[in-house]
């Protein structure tokens, strides 16, 4: 795999500072760092230009989503993808409007991190594998509470191609699977983030 360039922001220096150091061995490396959005869409704004945008989320705010939307404006080609320490489904819904590719937890393991950031340049979608989980039993959590979530229209193939991304299945791998093409996968999981996004917005309104 290529070199990817990527721009890591996060407030966290000693972060920041170890997760370039646990990437020095991939494909990913840390080309640009920022403290915050604001400071991210300067550094943008002045010819920036990376390839892939690694991105925690502080509050979940509207300010905060303006400016994951303003940095997607700016950044059409780059993947974005949240690097997070808590599931909030608030925060996951402001990612998947924003347009975010995925949406991972910190305490990953520096090896399913880097297989994940090659699925998002390959053009995947990666969330946790427990919002998986969460969404095939029907609730999903927030801030400490679980929240059920209708299922209404969740198919068949969905709720199997659900559960081969809770094994970590790849597009290609979960075709394999079920004997369907990729194309058709990629139709469902378009489905499956439309009611995903559906469902945690719906949850965070009621938060």
């Amino acid at each position: 795999m290529e070199p990817v360039r990527a721009f890591l922001i996060d407030s966290n220096k000693l972060f920041r500072e170890g997760l370039k150091r646990l990437l020095d061995d991939s494909p990913f490396q840390i080309a640009a760092e920022a403290g915050n959005l604001r400071e991210a869409l300067n550094s943008v704004e002045n010819g920036l230009r990376p390839q892939l945008i690694l991105l925690d989320l502080v509050n979940g705010g509207e300010e905060e989503a303006d400016g994951m939307r303003r940095l997607r404006a700016q950044l059409p080609e780059a993947r974005m993808v949240i690097l997070t320490s808590d599931l909030c489904t608030r925060r996951l819904a402001n990612a998947l409007e924003a347009g975010a590719d995925g949406y991972l937890m910190k305490d990953l393991s520096s090896d399913a991190l880097a297989q994940s950031l090659r699925l998002v340049m390959m053009g995947e979608k990666v969330f946790p594998t427990h919002l998986a989980a969460l969404l095939i039993s029907g609730r999903v959590n927030g801030n400490g509470t679980d929240m059920p979530v209708s299922r209404k229209g969740l198919s068949q193939r969905e709720v199997q191609i659900l559960r081969c991304l809770l094994n970590g299945d790849s597009n290609k791998m979960i075709a394999n699977h079920l004997n369907i093409t990729e194309a058709t996968v990629k139709v469902h999981l378009k489905s499956l983030l439309r009611k995903i996004n559906a469902a945690v917005t719906a949850a965070a309104a009621h938060q």
